[in-house]
């Protein structure tokens, strides 16, 4: 035998268990996951923010001052008309003294002047009725022309009398009014020089300290109401759609990760970050920790739906994809293939429900490998994305 013959006998069995190693890799079946139907899927969204109030106010005064009382801090919940600061008000207490003693003296002169006016009107009458006896008795001839005419001349002067004594009244009532008004000013004016809560607060924060001089509009205290906390969620425009007011949603804080807290959805903004394309979206919790603290990092999960019965496929597994459309591997009677179909709901792990597409019997690939090629036989196995 030659060498010829000799190396054949080597290479040609080699070549053999190649070529049948090769077959085998090419052309036995390709293990894959495909997905199957679920029941009751929850359509969930999920956005990240902060613990915000809703009512909150950076409260000051509205005059210049120096501080002279301070009467809450940082933490302290407050009642509403709490005087939570007050400024140095001798000069606003000094004109109202000065305001109290001008009713004092307003209501003084105008008693003066209502009790001259019973005696205006007995004089009248007295003169009227003496007129009257003198028109009689120049009639009867037992009197002068002149002494009717005096009668009533000291009538005419006691209806004058009269008038001006009403118009005393009139002028000190005015008077008074004035003066009243002008202490209803000044006990204004001296309000002003103390600070109150509105609302039953908590304060957040104290920006002045004791004796301090403060502008108008400065802020002296933040305050919020603590009935209104809530939390701010960011959730991406994509997936807020269907975000609606009053949806269950689940909490969580970041100082908390242990727990969840129940909510809903309270209030949606309409108008959306142009910059990150997020919408702001606002979520009560029905049984909070009582402490909370604002600006706090939260997590917040919105049911939005439920799918009765849903086929999904991981974004993963999409070729092709076109937000509405793609296209899948699909294991159909025992072989490999691929199908256009046609997306719905999206849920929050990133799965994408099939709507259409999908032929009888065929179940959707989860995911994607090397061997994967139309019509090679393969081997399924139900279960989700690796």
């Amino acid at each position: 035998m030659g060498w010829r013959a000799r190396i054949g006998l080597v290479v040609l069995p080699a070549l053999a268990v190649a070529a049948a190693a090769a077959w085998h890799v090419a052309f036995r079946p390709v293990e894959v996951a495909v997905a199957a139907a679920e029941n009751d899927v929850l359509l969930q969204v999920f956005g990240l923010g902060t613990v915000e109030a809703r009512v909150v106010s950076r409260i000051g005064f509205e005059i210049p001052g120096a501080i002279v009382e301070l009467n809450a801090d940082a933490g302290e919940r407050v009642r509403a008309g709490q005087v939570l600061a007050r400024l140095d008000g001798q000069e606003a207490e000094a004109r109202l003294a000065q305001a109290q003693a001008g009713v004092i003296q307003a209501e003084a002169a105008a008693q003066q002047a209502a009790a001259a006016l019973p005696r205006a009107r007995a004089t009248l009458r007295q003169r009227q009725q003496a007129s009257e006896r003198r028109q009689e008795l120049v009639r009867r001839g037992a009197v002068s022309t002149e002494a009717a005419q005096d009668a009533q001349t000291a009538l005419d002067v006691a209806g004058a009398d009269l008038a001006q004594a009403t118009s005393a009244v009139d002028i000190a009532n005015a008077n008074l009014q004035q003066a009243r008004a002008t202490l209803a000013l000044e006990t204004a004016r001296l309000d002003k020089h103390m600070l109150r809560a509105r609302y039953d607060a908590l304060v957040v924060t104290r920006h002045r300290e004791l004796g301090a001089t403060v502008n108008p509009g400065e802020p002296t205290f933040t305050i919020i109401d603590p009935a209104t906390v809530w939390v701010l969620a960011y959730v991406d425009e994509a997936g807020a759609g269907r975000i609606a007011v009053g949806q269950p949603a689940e909490i969580r804080l970041r100082s908390l990760p242990g727990q969840s807290f129940a909510g809903r959805v309270a209030r949606i903004d309409i108008e959306s970050d142009r910059v990150t394309e997020e919408r702001r979206v606002y979520a009560t919790c029905d049984r909070c920790p009582p402490a909370f603290f604002l600006g706090e990092q939260a997590e917040v999960t919105i049911t939005v739906g439920r799918l009765a019965r849903a086929l999904l496929v991981p974004r993963a597994a999409v070729t092709l994809f076109r937000g509405a459309n793609g296209r899948v591997w699909t294991v159909e009677d025992g072989r490999l293939a691929q199908r256009d179909v046609a997306f719905g709901a999206r849920t929050i792990d990133g799965r994408l429900e099939v709507v259409s597409g999908m032929p009888d019997g065929a179940a959707p690939v989860v995911a994607l490998s090397d061997g994967l090629r139309t019509g090679r036989r393969a081997a399924a196995t139900r279960g989700a994305a690796p």
